[in-house]
């Protein structure tokens, strides 16, 4: 019986539903979905985040470059 054989899964899925019951079961789908969704929150704030911190690097940049770019040479007299 090879792993593809909808008959192999049939059975251990069987065996599962015996050894651990449906409520363990539903407990552990539920909480499996509540972490890949804290997961996929975590992931977004740190997108948004990120994106918010190269938005005020270039910010910053951009104001550092802007003085520097209007100064004038002053004229020292020997």
């Amino acid at each position: 019986m090879g792993f593809d054989s909808i008959w192999h899964w049939l059975i251990v899925l069987l065996i599962v539903l015996l050894l651990f019951g449906t409520s363990k079961l539903r407990n552990a789908g539920s909480d499996i979905g509540a972490a890949v969704r804290n997961f996929k929150k975590a992931m977004k704030d740190g997108e948004d985040a990120s994106k918010d911190a190269k938005a005020g690097d270039a910010e910053r940049l951009q104001a550092d470059a802007a003085p520097k770019a209007e100064a004038k040479p002053q004229d020292h007299a020997p």
